[in-house]
């Protein structure tokens, strides 16, 4: 036997007996077969714990029923469950949703729905995705409501919002219990709210938080589906109230069967109940019909075996619920009834552990006279937009969920923010500390005493927090990591930290060598060098075709060296004839035009523009100098001073900015300071006024406040530690400025690293003038180098082919015109013996004639002849051989001019 515990009374209960009812006939329809029936019971619960526990008690006592389903409620649940399990009675539910009922742990107890806690990741979802950081839950105050929030709060922790606020409301709550909630809550900055509550309640909260203006712009609602899956169901009167709420339902699979289903259900509901119009079956009621028919396939599989109860062992006492017997058959069909799978009406069937499995969410957003679906949640991917036809969820590859439009409270498409500065809620007293000077930063109710004078320093300004004297302190306070040891900081609304204000001075170039410092030593080498690089290049190119380059030796090194040097200024007035050395100037002379104008400009620069310069760059300095260092009164940065080491009658307080100039303007000597330490706003403001006088300095650095991490972090860098930990790890191993705290002033000189290219290029293109030059000057005299193969021979060969270089070329166009005027010969014209010379003309002085050929020959070897040879001309076959010695004592005499 089967019993129904429910309120029969209610809509809801006649729509979870009508799902029963047809759950079992269609089982039995189609499954005609079977040798069991489950015989279905009802009775009354009338909506109390009492009446659920009373009916339960009689069943299994006096009807001895082998299952009861239902009941309803967590708070029934969890007194019958108990007695279910003292009977051995399985338990079955498909609407007890409160997390607290596994901590019964009863092998009796099944719930076919899901419980409450499977929902708060999605509601968590949504929390995270609009960036809210404090949500305040409002729940009914029984069982029901109290099971979700413990794993509410930590989901919602885990997506970094706090719950400030719990608003708890009694189930029998008035409409004047929940206003003065409501009024409570509007008093407060939290402007999101998540209702965990049952549609009867929920709906006079929302009507009531309507009328006092809390569904307005700015407000976000939130509802678990405790109301979500009942919000399809409301009326338009209630839905008018809810305008812009947020719901999460239970979503269950549209298939063929469901739809067929419920036109089914309501036909026969509409038979059954005609008084009742437009009836809606929520998801529960599909349970309904999944446990139902999981309970007769339960039966089917233990069979038809004993049905009865048993006396308990050693039972003396004559209460009702010490006399309880146990069923023999409870056992076996809770064991048959954890091994049932199938596919029902709201989706697949499996209980793991006495529990339906989660399934997915459909977030739904009320606007208008209904309400729409925005996004779903799945365990998988967590928040999306859609699911795809096979009921799959389709991952966004946003960094942000993807919902659809949302109509929020107050017909508003803007996200609310979250939270809002009260109106008409308590007045905060904010603490200001109070200053001679550097007020730009203060306001509110200062810290004074009665005579107006500061209270203390600002370590006891923020202790007044702690005190509870102040509300909150607003001002130049530092986070510092003793003071957060009882007050929370908020992140700076300025850049922190301490800086050192210094003088300035001008350090532009006054001595006689400052037109040095324009390039720096390497650049003048190398720009020397290729001076005088390029003046040889030029010579080998241009001397035995210009008469410009000839000359004594002397003379042609200078003419070189003065032509090379003369380009700086443009003031050469050599001409170069040849292709190679015109090619070649027009790159040096625009190597020389960048390399002038640069220098004119940095020279320019170096003598009018003001190079201002910090007089001190490092605190360490200040130390080994023994100068006097101001700070500002009632700062921590008199002890940050005195813990670098700095004797107090060098420390300065210092109260206003002209103060502080003054004091800087004197320096130390003169019983001034010579520099200034204090926290960058201050600074920053004293720069700006006296910007052409004084610089800041880096000092050190202040991080952000993360919890303990940050505490710790504050205790290393506000101490010595952190300067040991950078004089171990850099100032050892680098020779490099320290950036931090010396002033980024570059060097004005201009390096060869800026101008090694247009060397590069100026040198390539030498080079290559050479190769071109060397190549055709010995494809040219080529045959002089083919006349021998003897040593002897190849060094006359080596200093004729000097010779020939050191020579006019007179086969050059640049001679010819003068050769005619004067009649000397051209390349044709023959050439005669020296008539004082024992020796025949040397074979060198022909070497200039294309058109005359010899032959230089070793030993006895007989010379050849030339047939064309002029008779003014000594013979090649008359040349004598002529030997290594004599070459040194007969040179050569007689050469063409």
């Amino acid at each position: 036997m089967l019993v129904l515990l429910c309120d029969l009374d209610a809509p809801s209960g006649k729509t979870y007996l009508s799902c029963i009812k047809m759950a079992l006939q269609d089982f039995y329809a189609s499954h005609a077969h079977f040798n069991t029936r489950l015989v279905l019971h009802t009775r009354n619960s009338n909506q109390t714990v009492v009446g659920a526990a009373a009916a339960a008690l009689d069943l299994i006592k006096n009807v001895q029923v082998q299952a009861i389903l239902g009941p309803v409620t967590s708070m029934q649940a969890s007194f019958v469950v108990n007695l279910g399990d003292e009977a051995h009675v399985p338990v079955v539910s498909f609407s007890a949703s409160s997390p607290s009922l596994a901590s019964l742990r009863s092998p009796y107890f099944f719930r076919v729905t899901q419980t409450d806690s499977y929902q708060v990741k999605a509601i968590s979802s949504i929390v995270k995705n609009f960036g809210w950081r404090q949500v305040v839950p409002i729940y009914v105050d029984n069982t029901f409501g109290e099971g979700v929030i413990t794993f509410l709060v930590d989901a919602l922790q885990e997506v970094d919002a706090h719950v400030p606020y719990r608003s708890v409301i009694p189930p029998s709550a008035t409409d004047e219990q929940i206003e003065k909630e409501l009024y409570k809550l509007m008093t407060m900055q939290t402007r999101v709210f998540i209702v965990h509550m049952m549609p009867h309640l929920c709906s006079k909260l929302f009507a009531m938080a309507n009328k006092i203006g809390m569904m307005s712009e700015g407000y976000v609602w939130i509802t678990t589906n405790g109301a979500g899956n009942h919000l399809r169901s409301l009326g338009p009167v209630v839905l008018s109230s809810m305008q812009g709420v947020l719901g999460v339902e239970t979503e269950v699979p549209t298939t063929m069967e469901l739809t067929e289903f419920k036109v089914r259900w309501k036909r026969q509901f509409q038979q059954d109940n005609p008084a009742i119009i437009d009836v809606y079956m929520d998801v529960n009621g599909l349970w309904a019909y999944d446990a139902a028919f999981a309970l007769a396939l339960a039966a089917e599989q233990v069979g038809d075996t004993s049905f009865g109860f048993q006396e308990r062992n050693g039972s003396f006492s004559s209460t009702d619920l010490d006399t309880f017997k146990v069923s023999q058959y409870g056992p076996k069909l809770a064991q048959a009834l954890s091994n049932t799978r199938f596919k029902g009406i709201a989706g697949d069937f499996s209980l793991d552990c006495g529990q339906l499995q989660s399934s997915r969410f459909q977030i739904l957003n009320v606007n208008g006279d209904g309400v729409r679906t925005i996004a779903f949640w799945t365990p998988e991917n967590g928040v999306v937009k859609t699911l795809s036809s096979t009921n799959t969820s389709i991952l966004s590859t946003s960094e942000k969920c993807d919902f659809g439009p949302i109509i929020w409270p107050g017909d508003s498409l803007s996200v609310p923010k979250g939270w809002e500065i009260p109106t008409s809620g308590k007045k905060l007293k904010i603490g200001v500390p109070v200053k001679v000077g550097f007020t730009e930063f203060v306001k509110f109710i200062p810290f004074e005493n009665p005579d107006g004078t500061s209270a203390g320093t600002y370590n006891d300004l923020v202790y007044q927090v702690y005190l509870e004297k102040y509300d909150a302190v607003v001002g130049d306070t530092t986070i510092r990591a003793n003071r957060s040891l009882y007050v929370d900081f908020t992140m700076p609304y300025t850049e922190s930290g301490v800086v050192m204000v210094v003088p300035i001075r001008d350090n532009r170039r006054k001595c006689p060598w400052v037109f040095l410092k324009p390039l720096t030593w390497d650049l003048w080498l190398t720009t020397f060098c290729f001076f005088i690089f390029i003046g040889f290049v030029v010579w080998v190119l241009e001397h035995r075709i210009n008469e410009d380059f000839r000359g004594p030796p002397s003379h042609q090194v200078g003419t070189s060296f003065w032509f090379s040097f003369s380009t700086m200024v443009f003031s050469h007035r050599e001409r170069v004839v040849s292709n190679l050395a015109r090619f070649l100037m027009i790159i040096w002379v625009f190597v020389v035009l960048v390399l002038t104008q640069s220098y004119t400009a940095n020279l320019a620069s170096l003598l009018t523009v003001e190079q201002l310069q910090p007089t001190v760059t490092d605190i360490k300095d200040l130390l080994r100098n023994g100068d006097n260092v101001g700070y500002i009164e009632n700062t921590y940065v008199c002890e940050i001073l005195k813990q670098l080491g700095f004797d107090n009658s060098k420390l300065k307080p210092i109260k206003t900015m002209e103060e502080c100039d003054e004091a800087l303007s004197k320096g130390s000597a003169k019983g001034g300071i010579a520099a200034v330490v204090d926290e960058i706003p201050n600074m920053k403001l004293f720069v700006a006024k006296y910007c052409s006088k004084y610089t800041m300095i880096g000092f050190s650095e202040t991080f952000p406040l993360v919890p303990d991490l940050s505490r710790a972090v504050l205790n290393v860098t506000e101490g010595e530690k952190i300067m040991n930990i950078e004089n171990k790890w850099f100032s050892q191993e680098s020779k490099c400025e320290d950036k931090s705290t010396a002033p980024r002033v570059s060097s004005n000189s201009l390096g060869l690293e800026s101008f090694w290219g247009l060397f590069l290029i100026a040198g390539m293109a030498s080079i290559l003038a050479l190769i071109i030059f060397l190549a055709s000057f010995l494809y040219k005299h080529r045959h002089v180098l083919k006349q021998s193969d003897s040593r002897a021979s190849k060094w006359r060969q080596v200093r004729a082919m000097f010779e020939i270089f050191n020579d006019k070329d007179i086969s050059s166009h640049t001679f010819k015109s003068s050769q005619q005027r004067d009649g000397i010969g051209g390349v044709g014209d023959e050439v005669k013996a020296s008539p004082n010379s024992n020796w025949p003309e040397s074979p060198f002085s022909y070497l200039d004639h294309t058109d005359k050929d010899f032959v230089l020959s070793e030993g006895q070897q007989t010379p050849s002849t030339t047939s064309h040879a002029s008779p003014e001309i000594v013979p090649k076959s008359e040349l004598d051989i002529i030997t290594v010695q004599e070459i040194h004592t007969n040179p050569v005499t007689d050469r063409l001019a």
